[in-house]
């Protein structure tokens, strides 16, 4: 199946970078407000294409009694992986990249580009390329592409990568190209319900293909009429979790 092809039009919508974080800043506090679980797999594979290891968590975010955002641990994070290994940095992209939301506070930090106009799962929609106008340190970033919808600026998909990609004399941290598919949510909200990335990382060593698969399930609205924040993070995962990080050469 192929999707239709790219309208180009001459002009993107007066102010778009700017409408859309506005919409995406109401999504992010309305899915504050909701309970959802998340499950994380990352698994890798040789070279005859058989998977080889796997990393595996489950998640519940939901709220303490004291009404602040939490994360639960379901099934703890186990690892059977051999040729990768999980940083810090692929968790945080997990957390905050792959959901990427362009919100107000972001967009100082992201220049975009119009490319025109895409039917995108049966909705019409305005297509804009966004990167980081510079690489800070010790931040994290997205690079790619944003489908818009037309009727009122909500995000239904992303596809790109998290930068910057870490590739120097000490370490190489590589990051795989992914999709994030969103869906309606209570007839209002665009959420995630899946990241998906099945992508080769070339090493200095070998180039290893890693499949990474993020889905958010069970969105529930948490009825309470009061402000809500967000706890102390999830304890760290194990430190035998996976992220391409290659064996040293024989």
């Amino acid at each position: 199946m192929l999707l239709p092809l790219l309208a180009h039009a001459a002009d993107p919508p007066e102010g778009f970078l700017r409408k859309i974080a506005v919409r995406e800043s109401q999504n992010e506090k309305a899915r504050d407000n909701y309970t959802y679980r998340q499950s994380v797999t990352v698994q890798e594979f040789n070279v005859q294409g058989q998977v080889t290891g796997e990393y595996h968590e489950v998640r519940d975010i939901t709220f303490s009694p004291k009404m602040t955002r939490s994360e639960q641990i379901v099934q703890p994070g186990k690892s059977t992986l051999t040729r990768i290994r999980l940083t810090q940095e692929d968790f945080n992209d997990i957390r905050n990249i792959q959901p990427f939301l362009l919100t107000t506070d972001k967009i100082s930090q992201y220049e975009g580009r119009y490319e025109g106009e895409q039917v995108m799962d049966g909705i019409p929609c305005f297509v804009e390329y966004v990167r980081p106008k510079q690489i800070l340190a010790g931040q994290r970033f997205f690079e790619g592409t944003l489908w818009v919808r037309q009727s009122d600026f909500a995000v239904v998909r992303s596809e790109g990568q998290a930068v910057p990609q870490i590739d120097n004399t000490k370490e190489q941290n590589l990051t795989p190209h992914f999709t994030t598919i969103r869906r309606e949510i209570d007839g209002k909200w665009f959420f995630p319900v899946e990241t998906y990335a099945d992508d080769t990382l070339y090493f200095r060593t070998f180039p290893q293909r890693i499949r990474t698969i993020v889905r958010y399930m069970n969105y529930k609205r948490f009825e309470a009429d009061s402000n809500v924040s967000f706890g102390d993070e999830a304890t760290p995962p194990p430190a035998d979790a996976p992220r391409p990080s290659p064996p040293a050469p024989h």
